[in-house]
């Protein structure tokens, strides 16, 4: 009852307020009203302060491959690195190159060779001035070489009895020209009557593609069409009497010596 009187007693004061400032009076705010706008305008400040202020959550970082690749709480794993050729690093196993000794370094580390590649390179180039290098094999690809020779290359036809049923032509070069890179297990040997001659073929595909001649014991007999294309400029090619092998040799005046270096 007192709270009834006295909430009267209010209305009755702020109606006469009223009348005096002649302001209509306002309506008694509904039951909870004042807590919504307080929720309001809380709300609303905040979301204010939200926009303008600049949010100091750390952003997600975005991870690598690498780091992905790695497991929670672990470094990402380094790239590995091409190593260098033992042999291209810091050269204290080197002959005194003197004044040279830094270009030569330099030299390894941007070709990427070791001291023995180097070194071939190098020989390669200066040893076998005005020559090429060709490459070949049989026809099952199961022999393969490669033979340092000119562009020009004087083919030598054969009649002698082998020779001319495998129509052996052939240039001659020194052994030290001559590299198998593969197959040495593929090859089998024919010899007959003085046995100095090795007629190598392969085994698979019983194509000759190199032999060593008798006249050349010391060097190696390339067939010419069993080198791949590319590097021959021309070719002479020039018969010789194998039936009668003995006077041939004595007539010839180079031949005896092309596998010579």
């Amino acid at each position: 009852m007192q709270r009834t009187r006295s909430y009267s007693a209010a209305k009755a004061r702020g109606q006469t307020r009223s009348r005096a400032s002649g302001t209509p009076p306002a309506a008694p705010p509904a039951p909870g009203a004042s807590r919504a706008r307080r929720s309001a305008s809380q709300a609303g400040g905040e979301s204010g302060a939200a926009a303008r202020q600049p949010s100091t959550k750390p952003r997600p970082k975005q991870s690598s491959p690498r780091a992905q690749e790695a497991g929670p709480g672990q470094a990402p794993p380094e790239l590995p690195l091409l190593p260098l050729p033992t042999s291209a690093s810091p050269a204290a196993s080197l002959p005194d190159l003197g004044d040279q000794r830094e270009r030569w370094e330099t030299f390894q580390k941007r070709q990427r060779l070791t001291f023995e590649g180097a070194a071939k390179l190098l020989l390669d180039t200066f040893e076998y001035q005005g020559l090429v290098k060709h490459t070949g094999g049989c026809h099952c690809g199961a022999v393969r070489f490669e033979v340092w020779a000119s562009a020009d290359l004087h083919i030598f036809d054969c009649n002698c009895s082998i020779c001319k049923k495998k129509q052996n032509r052939h240039f001659i070069v020194p052994a030290s020209r001559f590299k198998l890179l593969k197959g040495a297990e593929s090859i089998t040997t024919y010899t007959f009557n003085t046995h100095k001659a090795q007629h190598t073929f392969c085994k698979r595909c019983g194509v000759q593609s190199f032999y060593t001649p008798r006249s050349n014991p010391g060097g190696f007999g390339i067939a010419p069409h069993c080198l791949d294309e590319g590097t021959v400029r021309s070719v002479v090619i020039e018969e010789f009497n194998g039936t009668d092998w003995e006077k041939a040799m004595k007539e010839h005046k180079t031949i005896k010596n092309m596998s010579k270096e």
